[in-house]
């Protein structure tokens, strides 16, 4: 009987929905019941318990559980201001106390567009078909999900009272920064309880829901307020505020709660993944769904991280003279840092620190920043050149003056670090030593598509140029790019994708992803390994020489970067199983320079850091060698002449292919 009712209840209302198709609407309508009617969830008595679904919980590589996503504190309607109430139903359904859970029109519009427009499913959502969302816990989006959302809210409207359904919405709505209900973000956003907001700060939470990360005003202030304005707009055109009331709300700047911290994240790690997710899956899964997601963090890893990024930089505070005490007018305007660390065996990001401090700067100098890389671009370049000309690490060119006519531009004429010519050399010291002109040379010859198609392949996201000065790392990378990037010279050309998370469930433990390392060649194994036996030698005698001093003794690889005007610190290197780049500068444009005045490079800036965190990151592992591909042998040369040398006081050990040769007397 209990079921009779419920569908009868159910038929009485899509048949008013569908008279306005027809006969064949209302006959559609009926069928659509009886065909998915029959699983529709129980609803939940009273209604504030449909609230109920866990947390998102993340957990770190280890299975350790490091953040809950979605607390929240139910609070009953009248303990919340009258003028949030306003705000959220202008906002987000003017006609709330009109109609019965669904608006018509937009439903038989939404209904149309996903029924007959292939690969698009259009949402009419009111309040009480938010609500009717969290009934459901698969996250397909389907008409067949869409026509029981619907349904479960007539069923809502049917059973409770508009007050009933008003409150459980406004306690389960998420407004970012880790609040997940209204009282939790009148805390969190202006440390007070609800029923004290005014209009001006009402207004502002109203307008967060719609995307709670791209209006979050702890980050975005002034976009928050121009959406703030917004809502204040349709208040007025509801009815509920006049139009002074909207004036003066709109004058108002409302101050931000200053304890805020506690309410975020605290790592540019979970920022980054929560991020990612949302992307995935949308807000309302990441924020109400309850899943748990196992992220590819190790903590302890990520602890070295924080720990090396803090060390160094103030190690940098040091050298340029800067006292980062509360008295300092530049407390402000400190050198920043970043670090990405990655598995090079699957591509998984085990640390990320963004900057030196979450607290004071959330922007995320890891992934979001884009910075000049200097020399440390050049292992694309190198491993372009030998592909397209034949060129091996013995090969010889000239350290000289050079210069490159550019087509519609002034010619192009690169400078070596030390401001002098060193002559002939193998290339392999070319790159220990860092030499811009004979990188010019190469990028003359092989064109800088070769180059920046390379770097792509590799990994590389971020947009760049087809000019010539792309050999010197013009063109602006992440540190992100650079890791997942020189992990493929790691891994002797196999290319894995970095990602931050294994795997997705649901809150009953079905996997809704998981993650299949996949190995895709993208380089020759044998170039590779000549770029990569070159890298080793930046380490061990090069401009990277600073980690062997500092200590680290494993096999490792890696170069130095360091813009011309010492804007950009760089260093990035890896051992066989592990791939960090490190980033040093200011975020806004200044010269990194000593109280001498002498410029900071990558191997005083950044490879200290890389050092400090390698060191206790590779703790317990075991030591490995890079594997010698098959085809590859090694020779003795003259580091001049690039032929066998008259004594081995001098000679320079290269890798080479078995299909190729030293200078011409050795080939004779």
């Amino acid at each position: 009987m209990k079921l009779f009712l419920r569908f009868s209840s159910l038929i009485r209302s899509v048949f008013i929905l569908f008279l306005g198709l027809g006969a064949i609407g209302v006959l559609t309508g009926i069928f659509l019941i009886f065909h998915v009617a029959g699983d529709l969830p129980k609803l939940p008595s009273p209604l504030s318990r449909i609230i109920e679904t866990p947390q998102s919980l993340i957990y770190d590589s280890t299975g350790q559980l490091i953040m809950g996503l979605g607390e929240r504190k139910l609070v009953p309607l009248e303990l919340v201001s009258k003028d949030f109430i306003n705000a959220i139903v202008a906002t987000e359904d003017h006609r709330f106390f009109e109609h019965h859970g669904i608006n018509k029109l937009r439903t038989l519009k939404a209904l149309y567009i996903t029924l007959f427009k292939p690969g698009r499913i259009q949402g009419a959502s009111t309040i009480t078909q938010q609500l009717a969302k969290n009934m459901f816990f698969s996250f397909e989006q389907s008409w067949q999900r869409k026509f029981k959302e619907m349904l479960v809210a007539l069923q809502i409207e049917t059973a409770n009272t508009k007050e009933e359904i008003l409150n459980a919405y406004i306690n389960q709505i998420h407004f970012g920064a880790g609040a997940q209900g209204i009282e939790t973000a009148s805390q969190t956003f202006f440390g007070k309880p609800a029923l004290e907001l005014n209009l001006a700060e009402a207004s502002l939470l109203a307008g967060l829901p719609k995307s709670p990360t791209n209006y979050n005003p702890f980050r975005y202030y002034e976009r928050a307020l121009k959406r703030r304005d917004i809502v204040l707009g349709r208040m007025e055109a509801s009815g509920f505020i006049s139009h002074l009331d909207a004036q003066k709300a709109a004058a108002i700047q409302p101050q931000l709660h200053q304890g805020r911290m506690d309410a975020r994240s605290g790592s540019y790690f979970l920022d980054a993944l929560v991020k990612d997710l949302i992307q995935t899956y949308g807000e309302d899964v990441v924020f109400h769904g309850g899943i748990r997601v196992y992220a590819t963090l190790d903590t302890r890893v990520q602890s070295f991280a924080r720990q090396a990024v803090k060390r160094g930089l103030e190690r940098m505070d040091v050298l340029m003279g800067i006292q980062s005490n509360e008295k300092n007018p530049m407390k402000k305007d400190l050198p920043q840092g970043a670090l990405v660390a990655i598995d090079t065996g699957s591509g998984a990001i085990k640390a990320m620190v963004g900057g030196r401090n979450y607290y004071t700067s959330e922007f995320n100098r890891a992934v979001d920043s884009r910075r000049q890389a200097g020399s440390g671009f050049k292992p694309f370049l190198y491993y372009a050149a030998f592909q397209k000309t034949g060129m091996h690490p013995g090969s010889v060119m000239t350290d000289k003056s050079v210069r490159i006519k550019v087509a519609g531009a002034k010619d192009w004429e690169p400078k070596n670090f030390e401001r002098r010519f060193f002559g002939d050399m193998i290339l392999k010291n070319a790159l220990t030593r860092s030499v811009n002109t004979i990188a010019a040379q190469l990028v003359s010859m092989t064109g800088p598509e070769a180059v920046t198609a390379l770097a792509r392949a590799c990994g590389v996201k971020s947009p760049l140029e087809n000019v010539y000065s792309v050999a010197l790392g013009t063109s602006l990378v992440s540190p992100l790019d650079m890791a997942g990037a020189f992990s493929v010279f790691a891994n002797l050309g196999i290319k894995h994708e970095p990602f931050l998370f294994w795997r997705v469930e649901d809150p009953f433990g079905r996997v809704l992803f998981e993650r299949i390392v996949q190995n895709k060649k993208v380089l020759d194994p044998g170039l590779a390994f000549q770029v990569v036996d070159m890298m080793k030698a930046v380490v061990d005698t090069g401009s990277g020489r600073s980690i062997r001093r500092l200590g680290f003794g494993r096999p490792a690889a890696g170069k130095t970067g360091t813009t011309d005007n010492y804007y950009d610190a760089w260093f990035t290197g890896f051992t066989p199983s592990l791939c960090t780049s490190v980033w040093t500068g200011f975020d806004k444009n200044r010269k990194l320079k000593n109280l001498q005045g002498a410029g900071i490079t990558g191997g005083r800036g950044a490879a200290p850091i890389w050092a400090d965190f390698m060191t206790k990151a590779m703790e317990g592992e075991p030591e490995r060698e890079f594997v010698v591909p098959n085809n590859i042998r090694f020779e003795r040369v003259d580091p001049v002449t690039g032929c066998a040398p008259v004594s081995d006081g001098d000679a320079v050990s290269v890798p080479l292919k078995t299909d190729q040769t030293l200078c011409q007397e050795r080939a004779l």
